[in-house]
Order: C-alpha cells, then structure tokens, then sequence
C-alpha cells in the first residue's frame, strides 16, 4: 500500500512538473499589451459618394399616391433631382494605426484612408482627434497621419531583417470595430511576394487578423513594431490563417520619406523579370534553379545605360544573394536613388559583376504591346510552327527594335509543349536574336537535340524565357 502511494505521489509531481515545463515554454503577453496597448489607435474615415439617383433610363416613376406607404420612400429613392444639385452618400471605414512619435505622427495603412474627406483618430483614452494626412504611398500600403496632441505615448520601430519564421507575434487593432483588440501567433514565412506588391517582401503569420485590424502594429516578444498589419487571404471574407504584414525596415523607410517631403522615391532598375525554372536552368547550364531572369531590357534605364542583357541571370544585387526573382525589386526599390551598386550576373555560363547607377522608380514603367495583322510568310520546321514577318513600322510599335517573329500557327510539337501559343513573338532562339522568319527557319536546324535550349516570346507586352527541347 505504501508503495503504491508513493509511485502515486511520483506520477503526480512528475505530471505537475511537465506541465509547469510546459507552461513556461509559452509566451506571456501580458506585459507587453500593457506597456504598448495605449499607442495603439482606432481611425475611422468618411466619405461621400456621388452617384446617379432615379430610375434607369427608359422608365419612369409608377404613379402612386401620395399617402400610399410606398410613396416617401419612391420619392427619397427615385425622385427626380433638382438641376445642378448632385446626390451624395456618406460612406466610413474603420481601421486601425498606431502613435509614432510623441508629438502626434501616425502610422496606418494607405487602403484605410483611401479616398477619406474625414479622418477620425481615437486614443485608448477615448479622445478623438481630427487627423491630418501628411502623406500616403499606394505601393507600400503605408500612410502617415498627425494629430495636434504632445506627450503621446508612442511604439518603437523593431529591426524586421532579423527576424525567423516560428517566431512569437502579436497583434492589436480593432478588428470589426472591437478597439484593443490582441491576438497572437507565430511568422509562418518572410519575404512573402504578393500580386501586384513587388516592392514589399511580406511578413506571413498565422495571427488572426479581420477587416479593421489594416494598419495596427505586429509586435515580437520584446515588444518592438516588427510590421504593420496589411492583408488578409480569404476566401470568405474573414481570418483563415493567411495575414501579411509589411516589414518595419521598409515602413520605416517610408515613414520618413512622407514625413520629411510627402512622397516615396524608389530605385529602379530598368528591367522585367522572371523566375528561374528547373528546365531553365538546365538551359542556361546552371547547376540549381537560382536568381532573377533578366527578360526584357527597358529602353533608355539603368540596366541598359550599364549594360545589362535579356538572357543575364542577376544572383546577388549590391552584396546581397538573389535566390528568387521576387527578392530582386524590394532590393532595388530600396537602393537609393542616383547610387552605383555592383549588380552580379550569369552571362553565357560565367559570373560577371556590373556597376549600375539605379534611378528612381517611374510611375508607370509598363510596356505595352498590340496585336496586328501583317503579311504572311509561312514557314513549317521541325518545331511545327508557322512564323510570320513583321513590318519595320509593327516591330518599332511593338518595341521590337530590329528582331522578332510572329507566331500565326502551331501545332503539337516541342513548341507546343515548351509553352509557346499562336500569337507569341519570338525574339530569342538558344540566346540567339531572330532577325525575320527566314532566319528563323535556319536557327532550329541548327538547334541542339535532348537538352533544353531557352527561348524568349513576348505575350500580352511581357517578355517571357521558356525552356524547349527537341527529343533525340
């Protein structure tokens, strides 16, 4: 009986110490809401919206009396509108954004004060205060409020390069309007690449983060802002797992950038990009898939006026590794402006280091390329494809310079098979730039047999590598 009591008492302080082992692993988050929940604020923002009000044209209002139900509300709805007066709609948003500096500056998201006539900032004391918007940057989804308070209590900016995926984070904002809101998770990935976002390597965490949370702080253990709450991927509207934040490194750049002169300049390299593929590679006789493809040259940027070329493999930017394509723009776009950096490349198999004086990011550096008809110059090869000639004038409209070919039918074959549809131009065959379709004709007889080659179309105005290969 004894011993059974002990063994009892043995089990049972061994459970308690596994437990208390277990407990302590876990982070407390206590303190640290405590000593930064008060910099955290609500913004709410309203709008008007000016629409068309009435019935549609063609049809007219019912005749219906005026002391039917109906009639006020025809009336407010669909009643005609004096000449020259306009309706409006009042419209508001909720976010969320956190104090800066003591002296009243703001950080949120660019998204929540869209558009805004009005912008409302609450404190976690209940005061409000009418913000004024210093300066917002679309690309970062960044935007920077002042408020006229002083003694405000205010976060610190954390070091976002340091950070590592499994880490503890922790978010407050007022997800739905519930103000001071905290939840918490780990970082699932960094340097995340989003659609449409090239210019911003984001934070991914499995921290629940709904519609009002946009602009609040995420904060690491010691409670420094490591990034600022952004976006969500839903398919229902709110939380699934899936948050993304923007990177304190690049809010912090940017915050300055507003603050001291209301816009956000950034490098520009002067180049379209596209990821390395396995087959690529091979082609490219690489030995793993690694860096940033050099597509398509701009006309008249940095990269040209340096020298760089369609089929350059950029792996490390100003010292710093490229692995992906999608590191190179947020490298590029934080160089400052007017700065020489040694930019490395593949050329051909051999490592080569450039020096690239970078500009500063145009606002619309998209080339745009139109279909056209043209005369036909048929010409079947082994790649069952039928090319055709384009016109000195198309070839200039098309940026084109003096190589390139249509392709106006295909057929199952190693084309086919390699990516390549009817309607891409062809402008680079094994590295090899195609003059007319003729020439095109004798480059694939001269094209090598069981390995991959690369080969440059231009589709919908983007140029694009793919890897073909002709069976033995």
């Amino acid at each position: 009986m004894y011993q059974k009591l002990s063994i009892s008492i043995v089990s049972l302080f061994f459970l308690s110490y596994t437990s208390l082992l277990q407990a302590r692993s876990l982070p407390d988050f206590t303190d640290l809401v405590s000593k930064n929940s008060s910099a955290v604020v609500n913004i709410s923002t309203s709008s008007k919206s000016t629409g068309p009000k009435g019935l549609p044209p063609g049809y007219n209002l019912p005749d219906i009396p005026e002391d039917s139900p109906f009639y006020e509300f025809f009336k407010k709805y669909f009643g005609e509108i004096p000449e020259g007066q306009e309706p409006s709609q009042e419209r508001s948003s909720l976010g969320s954004g956190f104090i800066i500096s003591q002296d009243g500056y703001v950080i949120t998201n660019h998204h929540v004060v869209l558009n805004a006539e009005e912008i409302i900032v609450r404190l976690n004391d209940r005061r409000e205060f009418v913000a004024e918007l210093i300066g917002s940057d679309e690309r970062s989804d960044i935007a920077v409020l002042k408020i006229n308070a002083t003694d405000l209590p205010s976060l610190k900016m954390g070091d976002s390069s340091n950070l590592n995926v499994g880490e503890w984070v922790l978010a407050i904002g007022s997800p739905f309007g519930f103000d001071a809101s905290v939840t918490a998770g780990i970082i699932s990935a960094i340097g995340r690449s989003l659609p449409n976002e090239n210019y911003v390597p984001f934070i991914q965490t499995d921290v629940a983060i709904n519609p009002g949370n946009s602009g609040g702080p995420l904060f690491n253990l010691d409670g420094d802002v490591i990034g600022v709450n952004s976006q969500i991927y839903s398919r229902t509207g709110g939380f699934m797992g899936l948050s993304f934040a923007v990177p304190a490194n690049v809010v912090e750049n940017v915050y300055k950038q507003l603050r001291n002169k209301g816009r956000v300049s950034r490098g520009w390299l002067g180049v379209l990009i596209q990821d390395v593929t396995r087959e690529l590679a091979e082609s490219f006789n690489m030995d793993h898939p690694h860096g940033a493809l050099i597509a398509k040259v701009l006309s008249e940027g940095p990269a040209e006026k340096a020298g760089i070329e369609v089929g350059d493999i950029v792996v490390k930017f100003n010292g710093q590794k490229v692995s992906f394509s999608s590191d190179l723009p947020p490298l590029v776009g934080s160089t400052m402006v007017n700065t020489t950096v040694p930019v490395e490349i593949i050329r051909r198999s051999k490592h080569k280091t450039i020096q690239v004086k970078i500009s500063e990011l145009p606002t619309d550096d998209e080339v745009i390329a139109k279909d056209s008809d043209t005369p036909k110059l048929p010409d079947e090869n082994v790649l069952n494809v039928i090319a055709k000639d384009l016109t000195k004038e198309q070839k200039k409209e098309l940026d084109l310079e003096d190589h390139g070919v249509l392709v106006e039918t295909i057929g199952a074959g190693p084309a086919q098979k390699a990516g390549i549809r009817q309607g891409d131009l062809i402008l680079l065959l094994n590295n090899i730039k195609i003059k007319d379709a003729s020439h095109f004709s004798s480059l694939i007889k001269e094209l090598p047999k069981g390995r991959s080659i690369p080969v440059l179309i231009q589709r919908r105005g983007g140029p694009i590598f793919l890897a073909l290969k002709i069976d033995d």
